[in-house]
């Protein structure tokens, strides 16, 4: 048996302990800080012209929200809606002023972030294929009760267009392509990057590497105040803690683009097709990665698009002359009355 003093010594040591300070909790992570002007990958500090809604999406084994505008017809409604497909370095933010002509002619608009881009969420995995961005795109459709609409695509946009339309032939009424990529196979012209250098491509990206990217890609060496608002997301996903995740996703729909050409298929469209084609626009993925030779060659849009216009059966083509790749920003009013023109 325990002696008397023992029994007297544990309980004495039991007490003590009873009365120490509970151990304190491992420091809190510091949080990251957010510099001026950072945007987070899901752009919740960021306001679009019109109000923001979300739509659930089955896809892939996960749950994704897919932001979109639905704005209804200002002037006398024509009973008729488009959708608007954004490019890869845009939002459905940047459609305001085509919303608003719409909107005018009667036109309700519908027009989605896709999955990777803007507002909608950003996957650490997902197989992006412009069939599945069809696929998202119809499933908000058929949630807003939308059963055929007029298609605007601009830039990756008319690659997701033209599949939209090849896909879903019955629910296109007509298809509008603005200066889009995808007119030519950059796989034979271009060397294949790996996605993992494709990623380390886009973390280079700065606030200053984009605008000079968008200056000169775009305008001619020309920056004008009315083009800020095209940079400000981008720029602004580059100064956050949490840029990898936007960069992680425009890695692999730049792959998207580059392994799943929609030339070779646009014989195969069926219904009324648009052309709008600013003609000073030389716009090539991958471009930097060609032979200087050969890179001068890509993006020659006054030859694609008239190449294009003969392969989709009865297209229409509209160019635009000493307009580049963003007519819709840079000649409003001649884009303007050939999309209604057409769409009318």
């Amino acid at each position: 048996m325990r002696s008397v003093l023992a029994l007297a010594l544990a309980a004495a040591m039991a007490c003590a302990r009873s009365q120490e300070p509970p151990p304190a909790a491992p420091p809190a992570p510091p949080t990251p800080v957010v510099p001026a002007g950072a945007l987070d990958p899901l752009l919740t500090t960021y306001a679009y012209p019109y109000p923001v809604a979300f739509h659930e999406i089955a896809s892939q084994q996960q749950t994704l929200r897919m932001a979109y505008l639905d704005v209804a017809p200002t002037g006398p409604p024509n009973g008729r809606t488009v959708l608007l497909l954004h490019g890869k370095n845009f939002s459905a933010a940047y459609w305001a002023m085509t919303i608003q002509l719409l909107g005018k002619a009667g036109f309700r608009v519908i027009a989605p972030d896709q999955i990777g881009f803007g507002k909608s969420d950003k996957p650490d995995r997902y197989q992006f294929s412009f069939e599945a961005l069809v696929a998202n795109t119809r499933s908000l459709l058929d949630a807003l009760g939308v059963q055929r609409v007029s298609v605007v695509g601009h830039s990756m946009g008319g690659m997701l267009a033209t599949r939209f339309a090849l896909m879903m032939p019955e629910r296109t009424e007509r298809l509008v392509l603005v200066n889009p990529i995808g007119l030519e196979d950059y796989r034979e012209h271009v060397p294949a990057a790996t996605i993992d250098e494709l990623y380390a491509q886009e973390l280079r990206a700065t606030p200053q590497s984009i605008r000079e990217y968008m200056t000169n890609a775009y305008f001619a060496g020309q920056w004008r105040s009315s083009y800020e608002p095209l940079v400000e997301i981008l720029a602004g996903w580059t100064r956050h803690p949490e840029y990898a995740r936007v960069a992680w996703n425009a890695a692999l729909t730049a792959d998207m683009i580059y392994t799943q050409p929609v030339v070779h298929d646009f014989r195969r469209i069926t219904v009324p097709t648009l052309l709008v084609i600013g003609q000073r626009d030389r716009t090539a993925l991958g471009k930097d990665r060609a032979p200087k030779e050969v890179a001068a060659m890509l993006g020659n849009y006054p030859e694609l698009g008239r190449r294009t216009a003969a392969r989709i059966p009865g297209a229409k083509l509209v160019a635009l002359a000493g307009i580049g790749h963003l007519p819709q920003v840079e000649a409003f009013d001649a884009y303007g009355r050939a999309l209604l023109d057409f769409l009318r």
